[in-house]
């Protein structure tokens, strides 16, 4: 599994940039259970949660939320912000490939294309393996990812994220090697450049980290390769009623996935 370390163990910067209103995105995970199970939603589990922004905002409306990532920093940055705002979550430090939680949830979710760091599709089905173990009778798995649109071997795209808060200034440039996937492995190897000024002292920090470029197909195959997992339903964005499809209202590749 790869991530880009240098980024991630700088939770308070990766905070300033990547802070947000995750309202429409909770509103939308409550509906695709509601529809692709049938009933209420009473447990979460983040994976890969960084800050932990969705599970914060499960725990607010009452759900029990669990919030799992690899980086120690990202978990102990996520639980101050819980404990500020008087909220339990769950925390836990964990390789996603293999994790156990003291008790299982109703639904889990990848945001953001954090699914990309399983770069092999052993740790993908052993992923989704994990996954399925920690979910209740017909619990759901949402991936969220970049459209197939956006996915280019040969071209990766220019994404810049930026960002203020108390004076301090957070620009993180995706893709400056103007990577490209490898043909076979569907892997590619990026290089990001994080410029931050906190306060007129200048920092420059580069990093790289390996991705996965995924496609439907190869998801569907690999859940069946699980044993564990089936692929229910595509959706092209935080919207139930927004099809996986070429419209440019299709902004994300999201699949919903479902216990067997």
């Amino acid at each position: 599994m790869a991530e880009h370390h240098e980024l991630y163990q700088r939770a308070f910067y990766y905070d300033i940039v990547m802070d947000r209103d995750v309202s429409r995105e909770i509103g939308f995970l409550t509906s695709v259970y509601e529809r692709y199970n049938g009933g209420t939603l009473g447990s979460v589990l983040d994976l890969a949660c960084g800050p932990g922004y969705h599970a914060r905002a499960f725990a607010r409306r009452g759900i029990r939320a669990v919030g799992l990532d690899l980086r120690s920093e990202m978990i102990q940055f996520a639980a101050d912000k819980a404990a500020q705002e008087e909220i339990v979550v769950t925390w836990i430090a964990a390789d996603m490939r293999h994790f156990t939680l003291t008790a299982p949830v109703d639904m889990a979710f990848s945001m953001f294309d954090s699914f990309d760091a399983l770069l092999v599709n052993e740790d993908i089905v052993r992923h989704l393996r994990s996954v399925a173990e920690n979910l209740t009778r017909g619990g759901l798995y949402l991936i969220d990812m970049t459209h197939p649109r956006e996915v280019d071997y040969d071209h990766y795209g220019d994404y810049i994220y930026t960002g203020e808060r108390d004076g301090i200034h957070v620009e993180i440039i995706w893709g400056t090697n103007n990577p490209q996937a490898d043909l076979i492995t569907a892997v590619v190897e990026t290089e990001i450049e994080i410029r931050i000024n906190d306060h007129g002292q200048l920092m420059v920090i580069h990093d790289n980290a390996k991705e996965r470029m995924l496609f439907p197909q190869e998801l569907v195959l690999l859940a069946e390769l699980s044993s564990a997992m089936k692929v229910v339903g595509w959706h092209g964005d935080y919207d139930i009623g927004q099809p996986l499809d070429h419209s440019l209202k299709s902004r994300r590749m999201i699949a919903v996935l479902q216990k067997m």
